[in-house]
C-alpha cells in the first residue's frame, strides 16, 4: 500500500484516463506529469530534499559561498553592472541562494547591484525560499524569459537533470519512440511506431534521450548575452562526451525505484546532454566553458583552503565541514560525475575555475 497523502493516486488514475482516450504517451509528458502537476505532481506536494534526494548546496555551505565568490569575480569582469540580474533556475530550498549572497558580502557593491530573480515552478518550494531568504527582495517568476533586460549572471544546480526528455529507442536501421502505455490497470513502457530523431541529435548507442527545452534555455541565453553583458553556471550530471541512453531514475527516500508505480510520490531525474547543450550553445554564438568535473571546479575555487578554514573557526563541527567538502570534490562521491559548465559571450574572457 502507498504511504503517500491521499489524492495523489489521482494522478495515476489521470495518466490511465489519459492513455485509454488517447493511446499510449510520450516519456516527456509522462515526467511533466508526475513532476509539475499543479495538483498532485512532485515538486507541487512534496519536495523532498534531503529524504528522496540531496543536493551540493544541502551537503555543505561551502558549494554555495564559492558560486557566490565565482559569481561576485564575474560581475566585476563584467564591468561591476548596477544594477543586474542574478538569476537561479530551480533554486529548491533557497540554500544556494543564501550561503551565495553570505559570501557576496565580502566584494564591494555586488549585493547592492544585485536583483535577484528565482525561477521556480513549485508552490512549496517557493514558500521555502520565501522563509529562507526572508528579508531579501526577490522577484519570483515562472521562467527565464520573465527576467527583465540587462546585464545577468545565470545560475543553475540540478536544474537541466529534470528537464523533460523523449526517449527514441534503435529498431533495426530506425528509431521508435519510448512511450508509456497500459497492461491492464499498470503502467507499462513499451514503444511506438517509428520515428524520425530530432535533426539535431547525435545518438550512440541502441537508445538516446531528448530534452527540447535545452533547445529554449540556449535561444533565451543567447538573446540575453546579445543584449547585455552575462554569464551562466550550470552544475549537474550526464556523460561528457555521448549523448544519454536510456537514464530516466526515480528516487524516494534515498532509494532508487520504479518510476510507474507511485506517479508524483517520487522523484524523477535524467542525465543531461552536456555535448548536445554545448552544441546548441555555440550554434547560438555563445562561449562554452567545460562541461568540467565538479571536483576541479571547486577546488580551483578554493575548496579545500574555505573548508578549513571553516572547520578551524567551528571546532565542533569539524569533521562535518571537512566530510561535507570531501563529498562534493571527491571522484567517488559527487565530484566526479558532477560537471560544470559556464556560457559566456564569444568575446568574454575565460570564467574563473576553467
Amino acid at each position: 500500500m502507498s504511504d503517500h497523502p491521499a489524492g495523489l493516486n489521482d494522478l495515476k488514475d489521470r495518466i490511465r484516463d489519459a492513455i485509454r482516450a488517447g493511446g499510449p504517451m510520450p516519456v516527456s509528458l509522462f515526467m511533466l506529469m508526475c513532476l509539475h502537476d499543479p495538483e498532485h505532481g512532485y515538486y507541487a506536494t512534496r519536495p523532498g530534499f534531503n529524504q528522496d534526494f540531496t543536493t551540493a548546496p544541502e551537503t555543505s555551505q561551502v558549494f554555495g559561498e564559492l558560486i557566490g565568490l565565482w559569481a561576485a569575480n564575474e560581475w566585476r569582469t563584467m564591468g561591476s553592472p548596477d544594477p543586474f540580474w542574478l538569476v537561479e533556475l530551480g533554486p529548491g530550498r533557497g540554500a544556494m541562494m543564501s550561503d551565495l549572497l553570505r559570501a557576496g558580502r565580502a566584494v564591494p557593491g555586488f549585493l547592492q547591484a544585485a536583483r535577484i530573480a528565482v525561477i521556480e515552478a513549485s508552490p512549496a518550494l517557493r514558500r521555502e525560499q520565501q522563509i529562507r531568504l526572508a528579508g531579501r527582495d526577490l522577484t519570483c517568476l515562472d521562467d527565464l524569459a520573465e527576467v527583465p533586460a540587462g546585464p545577468s549572471i545565470i545560475l543553475a544546480n540540478e536544474f537541466l537533470d529534470c528537464l523533460a526528455v523523449r526517449q527514441y529507442i534503435r529498431d533495426g536501421n530506425g528509431w521508435r519512440e519510448r512511450q508509456v502505455g497500459l497492461s491492464g490497470e499498470s503502467l507499462t513502457f513499451g514503444i511506438g511506431p517509428p520515428a524520425e530523431l530530432p535533426p539535431d541529435l547525435l545518438p550512440v548507442g541502441e537508445s538516446v534521450e531528448y530534452a527540447a527545452g535545452l533547445g529554449t534555455l540556449a535561444e533565451l541565453i543567447a538573446q540575453r548575452f546579445r543584449q547585455a553583458a552575462g554569464r551562466a553556471l550550470f552544475i549537474d550530471y550526464g556523460p561528457e562526451d555521448r549523448s544519454p541512453g536510456d537514464t530516466l531514475r526515480a528516487y524516494r527516500l534515498g532509494a532508487q525505484v520504479d518510476p510507474l508505480i507511485d506517479p508524483g510520490a517520487c522523484d524523477l531525474t535524467v542525465d543531461v546532454d552536456f555535448p548536445r547543450l554545448r552544441r546548441l550553445c555555440l550554434a547560438e554564438g555563445l562561449s562554452v566553458h567545460g562541461p568540467l568535473q565538479q571536483g576541479y571546479f571547486l577546488t580551483r575555487l578554493g575548496a579545500q583552503e574555505r573548508g578549513r578554514k571553516l572547520a578551524a573557526c567551528n571546532p565542533s563541527r569539524a569533521h562535518e565541514v571537512l566530510e561535507g567538502v570531501r563529498r562534493l570534490t571527491d571522484p567517488g562521491e559527487m565530484g566526479e560525475r558532477f560537471k560544470v559548465v559556464a556560457l559566456a559571450p564569444h568575446d568574454a574572457p575565460t570564467p574563473a575555475g576553467f
